[in-house]
């Protein structure tokens, strides 16, 4: 699928959400994790900053070390794990777990919006 493919599932997604439809443009920045191939997959997106869209995406245990995570450009993640494109409208402050059993969690956490 391409980028524009996904702006529907993206929609579904957020209403299911019950999100603002927030879209990102493919060209923005988001953080991800080194290694992107173990489960749980996590998401939280942060108000925008600098270059960055504000989506940090990791999988397995969080981390805190500085280097956990690299920016990726958001059109290269369709390469990676077209899966998480899906959540990529969420809007600031939600949040999603994937999980190799197809279980999935979005929810809001209103501490990401204070800043």
């Amino acid at each position: 699928m391409t980028w524009e493919e996904y702006i529907d599932l993206q929609k579904r997604v957020c209403q299911k959400a019950g999100s603002h439809f927030n879209p990102i443009d493919k060209k923005s920045m988001i953080g991800v994790s080194k290694d992107l191939n173990q489960f749980p997959l996590n998401g939280l997106r942060h108000p925008n900053h600098g270059n960055m869209c504000g989506w940090y995406i990791w999988s397995g245990e969080w981390s805190n070390k500085s280097d956990f995570f690299k920016p990726l450009c958001a059109e290269h993640l369709i390469e990676q794990k077209p899966e998480i494109i899906q959540y990529l409208a969420l809007d600031i402050g939600f949040r999603f777990l994937s999980s190799q059993d197809n279980y999935e969690d979005i929810w809001f956490d209103e501490n990401i919006t204070i800043l």
